[in-house]
């Protein structure tokens, strides 16, 4: 199929061309990888993008031409100095397109508003002790509503907004302290439906550690490793799984699901061995905080290392940092991979302790038999659900590869 385009038609710059997720032309698809080269790279001349695409200088100023045209990408300043012509870099256009981002939770929900360079423009957020739909449910619809309305005339660039929730938020309920009706109410409801029923916006959705993977493969250590574990401890702790820069989801969408990773084998005839999540979640921070009759809400905070919290902290830690070296161990056995990011939506001094306590325990490990990963901070840090769940309308509308968020080598 040859790669030259025929022109387009002018039109109003206004109104976005229809990108949509499924039958891409190829056409669209060369626009996506050049909007995806420039995402990776910020900025490129032509000759760069006809060079790292493989399309023609020919098809480069073509479908460069009708991006500009469409305020998807802008001219930046010519490069002098250098042999030959002068440059013209390109880059994405921020206010090109829009994204909202909502992560729901067991202790907290957020919004953002994200630009086509996937940068935040606006928040909001909401604390609970754990969420009430009669009034969680409107309040979603209503923060969409005003993230996209503040956009004014850009409000039409909004391509949708991507919902991060656990899949059951009712799960766990006795460890919670829930009643068996609010588990129920929670686990049986199909959350996405009811989000779509209250909003004209379009609505996707994503498991939330799975969107907070996504946020560090596109905008964290994505962009240098290709293959990791990803573990995000929050309320309760998770992860995702990326194999040669693509998010693996599994069978069930469930992958990096560590929250449920036994402790321990089962021994017959006795109870259950407890699970990861009993160790290394920030639910037990907060009950350690809470017996000593403290805030619990310090466990998310730069409180958690300060007198009187840093004892119960250092405990957790302790405790924590052991738990996530057994998963770590369990999963590397399975996995064989040579990197692990760990993030969550703890202060960056806490992760850094937790990171620090957990390589502690990964060297005191039996490795027999296995090479070791290499053990990373995560970079987007506590908003890291909120923001995947933006990048999902981003990536379904301009990604060559929108199912598994593809990036450029």
């Amino acid at each position: 199929m040859p790669d030259v385009e025929a022109p387009t038609a002018a039109r109003s710059p206004d109104l976005l061309r229809p990108r949509g997720s499924n039958q891409v032309g190829m056409r669209q698809f060369n626009e996506r990888v050049v909007l995806q080269a420039l995402r990776v790279h910020t900025s490129l001349p032509k000759a760069d993008l006809a060079r790292l695409t493989g399309l023609s200088a020919q098809t480069i100023g073509l479908i460069t031409a009708r991006l500009e045209e469409d305020q998807l990408i802008v001219k930046q300043n010519r490069v002098r100095g250098r042999i030959g012509q002068p440059s013209v870099p390109l880059a994405l256009n921020p206010d090109g397109a829009f994204a909202i981002g909502i992560k729901v939770g067991r202790r907290g929900a957020e919004w953002l508003l994200i630009d086509f360079t996937a940068q935040v423009r606006e928040r909001h957020a909401m604390s609970y002790d754990f969420p009430d739909a009669d009034a969680l449910l409107p309040a979603i619809a209503e923060h969409i509503h005003r993230l996209r309305d503040g956009l004014g005339a850009l409000a039409a660039r909004n391509v949708g907004a991507g919902l991060a929730a656990p899949y059951l938020l009712g799960g766990w309920h006795r460890t919670l302290g829930l009643s068996k009706a609010q588990s129920d109410e929670w686990n049986q409801m199909d959350l996405l439906a009811e989000v779509r029923a209250r909003t004209e916006v379009p609505v996707s959705f994503a498991r939330d550690t799975v969107a907070a993977c996504v946020a560090e493969l596109v905008g964290g250590r994505g962009h240098d490793l290709k293959s990791f574990l990803y573990i995000f401890v929050d309320t309760f702790v998770g992860g995702g799984l990326v194999i040669d820069s693509h998010l693996h989801a599994g069978a069930n969408g469930n992958a990096g699901a560590l929250a449920s990773l036994p402790m321990q084998p089962v021994r017959a005839g006795g109870a259950l061995p407890p699970q990861v999540m009993a160790e290394a979640s920030l639910w037990e921070l907060e009950q350690r905080l809470q017996g000593e009759g403290l805030d619990p809400a310090a466990a998310y905070d730069d409180r958690a290392l300060q007198a009187p919290y840093a004892a119960a902290t250092q405990a957790w830690l302790g405790s924590a940092s052991l738990a996530l070296a057994h998963a770590i161990v369990s999963s590397t056995a399975v996995l064989d991979l040579a990197d692990v990011v760990m993030d969550g939506s703890m202060s960056r001094a806490l992760l850094q302790a937790l990171l620090d306590q957990t390589r502690a325990a990964l060297a005191q490990c039996n490795w027999e038999g296995l090479w070791p990963p290499q053990l990373h901070g995560g970079r987007v840090g506590a908003q890291a659900c909120a923001l995947g769940g933006a990048m999902l309308p981003l990536h379904a509308n301009f990604a060559p590869d929108h199912d598994v968020f593809l990036k450029a080598a």
